[in-house]
């Protein structure tokens, strides 16, 4: 069996909406929200384009395999998981990336039916932390792919160019998997970082920090770069 079988057409719509709406509450963020309209001159239009291309992707691949990896952690367990988006949240996430720049990614989560057997503290911890792991893991490949664009971009000529879309898609991707890593880790409410801490504290504490140091690189990616030039 595929694994695109074990995600069912309903999951597949939330998932592909969710995907779709938080790519525009990224672009907006990114792009400053309604300061887009005062100061629109100083962004153009093949910028917004890249911006919102790269949004996607970054997205894509940062929420659905964060989603996707407490599914199928959850399902390792015997359990049954699917994503079911929010509907409001989505909605506000747009709202006040628009208003005020600020990106809160909070579009819905990965619902377990355990079956009527009793979940376990250890069985809980390991589900949660799949989302913020693969988030710390993807940042990886967006490091290289910001750091390629920013060694390449010297030589391009246009906004269009490969370099510039490389680096766009890394930094971008880059920040967009620690946010989520450093959001989810929260131990408060239903986030994955209070079941985390229930489990196991070290880990907890391990994996917070990280995504912490992690976070505050990716807003502030000329730490990083200067080392390059």
């Amino acid at each position: 069996m595929s694994i695109l079988s074990k995600i069912s057409p309903f999951e597949r719509r939330d998932l592909l909406i969710a995907w779709f709406v938080l790519g525009v509450a990224f672009t907006l963020g990114i792009t400053g929200g309604l300061s887009l309209i005062t100061n629109y001159s100083k962004i153009s239009i093949e910028s917004l384009i890249i911006i919102f291309i790269v949004s996607l992707i970054a997205v894509g691949l940062s929420f659905v395999l964060h989603e996707l990896s407490h599914k199928f952690t959850a399902m390792k367990f015997g359990y049954w998981a699917e994503f079911r988006k929010n509907t409001q949240m989505l909605i506000i996430a747009v709202v006040i990336a628009a208003i005020t720049g600020i990106i809160f990614a909070a579009p819905g989560a990965t619902l377990i039916n355990t079956g009527g057997r009793e979940m376990t503290k250890k069985e809980s911890g390991i589900i949660s932390i799949a989302g913020p792991l693969t988030n710390l893991i993807l940042c990886i490949p967006f490091v290289i792919l910001l750091i390629t664009g920013f060694l390449l971009s010297t030589t391009a000529t246009s906004v269009l160019s490969l370099p510039v879309f490389l680096y766009y898609l890394g930094m971008i991707g880059f920040q967009v998997n620690a946010m989520l890593a450093f959001f989810n880790m929260l131990p408060v409410g239903p986030l994955d970082g209070k079941k985390i801490l229930k489990w196991n504290p070290v880990i907890f504490a391990l994996a917070i920090a990280i995504s912490l140091v992690l976070l505050y690189v990716s807003l502030k990616p000329e730490l990083m770069l200067n080392l390059f030039i």
